[in-house]
């Protein structure tokens, strides 16, 4: 087949955001048996056209939505393809499907961000020809908003790379029991209460450690390191990390932390921690509950908003290293065999092949 994807304008692929990411892992896969054109966002620092064996990247003039769509839609004039993928836009959609009405034009949903419940959304929804949505949580909320879509929707779970995100080989336990968290660092992400948290632990257990990787405002940031010093928390926050080498700082961890305060639609950081051999102590909110299963790869914690409740299960893992690297072994086994973006790519290729034949 001849694939076309279609990236949203904010960010450029390859790019740190989970959108791209999760779209230029797909498209590899992809490409091993198909031809790949994937439209991104222009970057300064990245060519025009980018060539890697069947996927090809076009990078067009972004700046704003409607400058973008009307790149995207020019560079598209006079060409054709099998099947075309637009990622969490569902007006960019409409557009390239109102270009293309005999093509399959398919919308790949990552969140609820861009699809509040207008009239303007259904109507761009109604163009699609399927709605892919990356867990059961985020479908079910679409078909709870959307009705009359309901029979488009499907389920494609994100993946990892297994190879780069892999258990830390050398050194084991170094006295201080580290725990990571990993995100953008906004309200929602719930640090705070991961900080109340590993406070509460402290006392009960001793050296415990916290990173945060992951940008945030400078304003908001100041207020969580007032936070960890009238707590006594030792924090580290290493601000943006690119995520060509952000597997290095799961690798210099014991147990991963997501402890958000609103709907995930699914948690890419999840699976990235699990490939690692990191448990996971999680909010359980929206799709992380597809990835974390309680007792076996990690813990879900159902009073999220709770710091008690998230010590109660790090506590717990803190104090026995024999559960630790079970789960370890547990959480690794889970995303080699559910989460690879191999798995992803055949799901996704299968419902494609379904629905064109």
């Amino acid at each position: 087949m001849n694939i076309l994807m279609v990236a949203p304008e904010q960010i450029p692929v390859p790019g740190n955001g989970s959108v791209e990411i999760s779209m230029l892992a797909i498209a590899k896969q992809l490409a091993v048996n198909h031809r790949v054109t994937l439209i991104s966002r222009k970057a300064r620092n990245l060519p025009r056209v980018s060539r890697m064996g069947n996927l090809t990247i076009v990078r067009v003039s972004s700046g704003s939505s409607s400058k973008y769509i009307a790149s995207v839609l020019h560079y598209l004039k006079g060409r054709r393809y099998d099947l075309i993928q637009v990622d969490n836009r569902p007006h960019y959609m409409a557009k390239i499907k109102a270009a293309f009405p005999h093509t399959p034009v398919t919308l790949f949903l990552h969140s609820l961000t861009f699809v509040k419940p207008t009239t303007k959304v259904n109507e761009s929804l109604s163009r699609a020809d399927l709605i892919i949505a990356n867990s059961d949580s985020l479908k079910a909320n679409l078909a709870a908003r959307f009705p009359r879509h309901a029979g488009k929707l499907r389920k494609v779970h994100l993946g990892v790379d297994t190879a780069r995100f892999s258990p830390a080989s050398g050194a084991g336990y170094s006295g201080t029991f580290r725990v990571l968290f990993a995100g953008r660092v906004i309200p929602r992400k719930g640090v705070p209460v991961l900080i109340r948290a590993i406070s509460r632990v402290r006392k009960e257990y001793g050296p415990v450690s916290l990173t945060v990787v992951g940008g945030g405002k400078p304003g908001y940031l100041r207020e969580l390191k007032r936070l960890a010093r009238a707590k006594g928390v030792p924090v580290i926050f290493t601000g943006k990390v690119p995520h060509r080498s952000i597997h290095r700082k799961f690798q210099q961890a014991d147990l991963f932390a997501c402890p958000s305060q609103e709907h995930e639609a699914f948690g890419l950081v999840n699976v990235e921690a699990m490939a690692s051999g990191l448990p996971v102590v999680a909010s359980n909110i929206g799709g992380i509950g597809e990835i974390v299963k309680h007792g076996s790869n990690g813990y879900l914690v159902d009073a999220y908003r709770n710091s008690e409740e998230h010590a109660k299960w790090i506590l717990k893992l803190a104090r026995d290293r024999e559960l630790t690297a079970r789960m370890s072994r547990q959480a690794r086994k889970d995303a080699v065999e559910k989460f690879g973006w191999k798995q992803t790519a055949k799901k996704l290729m299968g419902i494609y092949r379904q629905f064109g034949s």
